[in-house]
């Protein structure tokens, strides 16, 4: 047997040429179906039939019900709100019609799916020729009705934005419109828990200790990781993920160079906003507030925990300034290990902050993104108070 390959297809700024290009694949399809019944008796279920059964199986099991679901929700629809007059009333006959047909197509391709699903695995030699000509037949039918009464009447009605509103439905359910484009229809409904003033602690530090237990019994992807966000001398903001090392009634410490942007900007303003983002349990908490550094005592006692490669890349790395290569990289890490050994010190630019928190909010997610928000500030007593916010 041989097989034709598919014409290259239409592109989505011409809908209706790709509904068509999509009826010439079926027809291709259903073209193999009939190659594989004159097959079969004299072959069996060889090399050539199981390729021809895997290749029906792909197109009627992932493509064909994208094509119906082109015309069921947008299609028809679409001319259902724009036509009138005759082409109202003609609609009005064929879209029932063609709606039932779908429903029967699917369920004569169930039938078939089976006995080709064992063809195509070596395990069957035979397929009902009746059921395979009522299949094809249905679809001569459908599509004839399509192209010759509904396709010519999209192409008369349509405006250029409505061909636009098609062609975009039908990459969107094809998953390949441009990331750009795909991430303003991106949705995720939050319903695993609710936040409410009655229940959280009077004090946020305790709050987040339980958050953050709950967030490791539920095995969170890097619970600890945080985002820290610094303001530059020329007021423009940066950030970057960190891992806070501590966290108590002072705040919350991270340990970095303190050359780093980071480092002289916090340097020069001395103040901050955390955010921590726990998708699997549909948290995040923001903090912010001022910022210290750590004792060097601290420094040294988190520095001497750290594993050695740790410690010698914080030497060799000055971190956030240009280097020429990675070899380059690797050759100060090399001096480094030589120098060093088993046994470095910290460098006097490297250490802890600390960011004692003046605002702190939590954030649970809930349905329809009317979510649960409480924030705690800190009043000049050192206490804290707790208000709702709006979502």
């Amino acid at each position: 047997m041989t097989f034709a390959l598919p014409e290259p297809a239409p592109g989505f700024d011409q809908p209706v040429a790709v509904l068509k290009h999509c009826h010439d694949r079926i027809r291709k399809q259903l073209s193999t179906l009939h190659k594989l019944l004159a097959h079969l008796p004299a072959h069996g279920a060889d090399q050539d039939a199981q390729q021809a059964a895997r290749a029906i199986l792909s197109y009627f099991d992932k493509a064909a019900n994208l094509h119906h679901d082109d015309e069921e929700h947008d299609l028809i629809p679409m001319l259902q709100a724009t036509a009138s007059g005759e082409d109202a009333a003609l609609l009005g006959r064929l879209a029932p019609q063609l709606l039932q047909e779908h429903a029967e197509m699917e369920a004569m391709w169930q039938q078939l799916r089976g006995p080709l699903a064992a063809i195509a695995e070596g395990q069957a030699q035979a397929l009902d020729a009746g059921a395979a000509a009522r299949f094809a037949d249905a679809y001569a039918r459908h599509m004839e009705i399509e192209e010759g009464q509904v396709a010519p009447m999209a192409l008369r009605l349509f405006s250029g934005a409505q061909m636009e509103q098609l062609g975009r439905a039908m990459q969107e359910r094809r998953g390949i419109l441009p990331a750009g484009e795909r991430v303003a229809h991106m949705r995720k409904d939050y319903e695993q828990a609710a936040l409410s003033e009655q229940e959280v602690r009077a004090n946020p530090i305790e709050q987040f200790e339980e958050w953050f237990q709950q967030a490791l019994r539920a095995e969170v992807n890097e619970p600890n990781a945080m985002g820290v966000s610094t303001v530059g001398a020329d007021g423009r903001p940066s950030s970057r993920i960190v891992l806070v090392k501590q966290f108590d009634q002072r705040g919350f410490t991270w340990y970095t160079n303190y050359d780093s942007q980071k480092g002289r900007e916090l340097c020069a303003n001395p103040h901050a906003a955390l955010l921590f983002f726990w998708s699997e349990l549909e948290r995040q908490v923001r903090v912010e507030g001022r910022v210290e550094r750590t004792s060097a005592e601290e420094s040294d006692r988190y520095f001497g925990s750290r594993p050695l490669k740790s410690r010698l890349g914080a030497i060799a790395s000055d971190q956030s300034r240009p280097i020429g290569s990675r070899e380059a990289l690797e050759r100060n890490y090399e001096a480094v290990v030589s120098r060093f050994g088993e046994d470095p010190p910290r460098p006097e630019h490297w250490g802890g902050f600390r960011l004692v928190p003046d605002r702190i909010e939590f954030w649970q997610g809930r349905s329809s993104r009317f979510h649960d928000r409480i924030v705690y500030t800190r009043q000049p007593d050192g206490s804290w108070s707790r208000q709702r916010l709006q979502p």
